[in-house]
């Protein structure tokens, strides 16, 4: 238990992350399976919380819907909880004004391209991989033309 408090100190973890750090340290399952139930009792981990600790996270530094999903899943939450939380924590709104700002700010690499449609291209791909939707990115670009 003291070892998953220590663990806990430093940021909020899932329950499969706990578990995995308690499995690295040499702990037998039966003591990281009371451990976790005596977490969670004291509220010490929270899914759906850590979740939206790390959703906030993630668009402060101007992630897209699509590469949020991806990482909660790598945390192992559940899908429904996933889409749960990013429905209520993200909207189209704040996807569509964070792959603006973050266009905004690499607009002077891209403008070094010459040929627009190779411009174009490659900020699909920059955005695209910064986990953002198809339309959103679709959007920015048609407006970006005009």
């Amino acid at each position: 238990m003291n070892t998953a408090a220590r663990i806990l100190t430093h940021r909020d973890h899932s329950k499969y992350e706990l578990k995995q750090k308690l499995q690295q340290r040499g702990f037998a399952s039966k003591v990281i399976d009371t451990v976790i139930g005596e977490c969670e009792r004291l509220n010490y981990i929270d899914d759906p919380r850590t979740a939206h600790v790390y959703i906030s996270q993630l668009k402060k530094k101007c992630f897209g819907k699509r590469y949020i999903r991806m990482a909660l899943r790598k945390k192992r939450l559940s899908g429904a909880v996933i889409k749960k939380i990013l429905l209520e924590n993200y909207t189209e709104a704040e996807e569509h004004e964070n792959a603006g700002k973050l266009l905004k700010k690499k607009m002077k690499t891209f403008n070094r391209e010459e040929d627009s449609k190779k411009r174009r291209d490659k900020i699909y791909r920059f955005l695209y991989s910064r986990g953002f939707n198809k339309d959103v990115i679709t959007d920015l670009i048609r407006d970006l033309v005009k």
